[in-house]
């Protein structure tokens, strides 16, 4: 989870024991090795795709860390540590007063600000310079920082994926590819459709769903099927007469049709086509699908979070096979070894689908770190309207942070429990290719 008030637990390392040219060789050969490393894992298995899927997700990690940087440094406070990951230091470099670099595993990030709560011990010298001693709306602005830059992430992954690459409209039927009949041309191709078309109507019925036409086909094996199609610019119709399943087979394998050997069949393959929306008009329709995906999420968290999402998930845990085909399943929690997954699953689908992905994850992590709990951004977002409600013109008043540690370290264990009951159920019984 991204913390904005973390510090390093390791001090001050033997490096700054050994001399100017071991600070600046030994870092850089460390993270050149990491690179190299990385490097040939990626070319001996060949995963170019999800690796740069993965660093996607830490770029998205450290744009969190950004927001809050950035909005620290404008409103005056200290920030001493730039980092991303946790643990032992592989790089690091001063710039000024704050520390940026890399740790050794790249599970999140952080951003060191002085004096993030009342219990930390700062120098006098920089006490007015400390997050907890700055304004209100700064106090506000650095807290909502990371989340904001969630938010943006989500709006310009989206809006690219409308733009440029387009989304199924799932409320028309196209023609993806013409099958190849063993003994006879198929009646797609006698009549003369071509992948492309887009079945507007079927006997002057409107066509919305695949499944919609092929109950009509099914039905009409042996009797003429008039049908309206949209193909470029213009409308047509063609006419084109289904033939049995049981009397066609394509590479050997006798056709079947919605069930039924004895149902009509034209051979043709369905989707739904992608449409694609100028990006004037792709602003409004980012706009409204990511506040519909955004209050889709926070009632996907409530039903977590109640007693009978609770109840459900241990009954998931006690019982794991039957995750994969209950209700709601598919929206677990996922670990980093899951999201890994969906990240190599995703890349091999296409950019489509890897937007997708981190479009899903920046609302999460937006939504999910302004729970108004330490040690999430929310928590401080409260603390700091409560403090702002409390203190007076002659006396600021600060929250005594050890009264709630208590409720800080549930949070916490909570967030350590998901995160080991999520690897448990994705590494014994992953959840099926949502792209496949």
């Amino acid at each position: 989870m991204n913390k904005f008030e973390n510090q390093d637990p390791l001090g001050p390392t033997s490096e700054h024991l050994s001399g100017n040219v071991s600070k600046q060789v030994r870092p850089s050969v460390r993270l050149a090795v990491v690179v190299v490393v990385v490097a040939v894992l990626t070319y001996f298995t060949h995963s170019l795709l999800t690796i740069a899927v993965i660093a996607a997700l830490i770029a998205m990690i450290m744009i969190h860390e950004l927001g809050h940087f950035i909005t620290a440094k404008w409103s005056g406070m200290k920030v001493t540590e730039f980092f991303l990951g946790f643990g032992p230091r592989i790089w690091s470099v001063h710039k000024g007063e704050t520390e940026y670099g890399i740790k050794a595993i790249p599970a999140g990030g952080y951003v060191r600000i002085l004096g993030m709560n009342s219990l930390e011990s700062v120098e006098p010298a920089d006490e007015p310079r400390t997050f907890r001693q700055a304004s209100f709306p700064h106090r506000l602005l650095v807290a909502f920082a990371g989340s904001f830059m969630h938010f943006i992430m989500a709006f310009f992954l989206l809006w690219s994926l409308f733009s440029f690459i387009g989304v199924p409209d799932n409320s028309k039927v196209q023609i993806a590819a013409l099958s190849t009949f063993d003994s006879q041309v198929s009646p797609a191709i006698q009549a003369g459709l071509e992948v492309g078309d887009v079945i507007v109507s079927a006997n002057g019925q409107s066509i919305s769903s695949a499944s919609q036409l092929a109950d009509i086909i099914s039905k009409s094996a042996g009797k003429p099927v008039l049908l309206k199609i949209a193909r470029g610019t213009r409308v047509i119709e063609k006419k084109v007469v289904p033939v049995k399943a049981g009397t066609v087979s394509i590479a050997g394998q006798p056709l079947e049709s919605a069930g039924k050997a004895s149902g009509g069949v034209i051979g043709v393959e369905l989707v739904a086509p992608v449409q694609e929306l100028n990006p004037i008009a792709a602003i409004g329709s980012t706009i409204t699908n990511m506040w519909s995906y955004s209050i889709q999420t926070v009632k996907a968290l409530m039903s977590h979070f109640s007693p009978q999402g609770i109840s459900s998930y241990v009954q998931q845990l006690k019982n794991p096979s039957t995750q994969i085909t209950s209700p709601g399943a598919s929206s677990r929690f996922e670990s980093p070894v899951g999201i890994v997954r969906l990240a190599s699953q995703a890349a091999a689908s296409g950019l489509g689908p890897v937007l997708s992905l981190l479009f899903s994850i920046n609302i999460f992590i937006g939504i999910f770190n302004l729970l108004p709990l330490l040690p999430l951004d929310g928590g401080h977002v409260v603390i700091a309207i409560y403090e702002r409600l409390r203190s007076t013109k002659q006396r600021r008043y600060h929250v005594d942070i050890m009264k709630l540690m208590p409720l800080t370290y549930l949070v916490v264990t909570v967030i350590v429990l998901l995160g080991v009951t999520a690897l448990y159920l994705d590494v014994t019984h992953p959840l099926a290719n949502p792209f496949g």
